[in-house]
């Protein structure tokens, strides 16, 4: 019985955690902070939510319409044959939101962490074609990565929030051990790669 309590208890806490920081809050808050520090003041804080709404609601956005449709069962899109539609959305949102920022004289940094994101996705779309990546692992450390390069190393503290997207993915069964971690490297490796040029 205790262990029964003991299994039910930790998929609530992990559903809980996977559900606050799925990738559209993460980028929400993460491009706004992006967007502050490249600009040096409030008017960046408009360029972070653009990135926000082009790289997490607008994607966040297609899922939902899609799940009351009835083509997937739940925001995960656990079967990940099911993923590519939704990698394309990303990629076109992210880069109809790149051009905007281009021609509107948008700060490079914002500029270059859309880069960024739209170079990860292209790497989640290929591996996807052959292996589940966690997508909310990669969301995940490369928001923190993005904002240890633009603020500060100490919001690589935040890793620790990666770490516990991870866990929660495991620990619903959504992904393996190696497929958060595979996600969680291609994301921070992909962030700092941009920033770091």
């Amino acid at each position: 019985m205790n262990d029964i309590v003991h299994v039910s208890g930790t998929r609530t806490v992990a559903r809980v955690v996977t559900d606050v920081l799925q990738p559209r809050n993460v980028l929400l808050a993460g491009m706004l902070g992006i967007g502050l520090a490249a600009a040096g003041h409030w008017t960046g804080l408009l360029w972070g939510l653009l990135g926000a709404l082009c790289a997490g609601l607008i994607p966040a956005g297609y899922i939902e319409w899609e799940r009351k449709r009835g083509t997937w069962g739940d925001r995960h899109v656990v079967d990940r044959t099911q993923r590519a539609p939704i990698f394309f959305v990303i990629l076109g949102s992210i880069g109809t939101g790149s051009v905007v920022m281009l021609l509107g004289g948008a700060p490079t940094p914002i500029l270059i962490a859309m880069l960024a994101l739209w170079v990860m996705t292209i790497g989640l779309l290929a591996v996807n074609t052959v292996w589940k990546i966690s997508v909310d692992s990669a969301v995940a450390s490369a928001v923190v990565a993005l904002l240890a390069a633009v603020h500060s190393p100490w919001w690589l503290i935040a890793s620790t929030l990666t770490a516990a997207v991870c866990w929660s993915r495991v620990a619903l069964t959504y992904h393996t051990v190696a497929q958060t971690l595979a996600g969680a490297t291609l994301g921070a490796s992909t962030a700092a790669a941009f920033l770091l040029v």
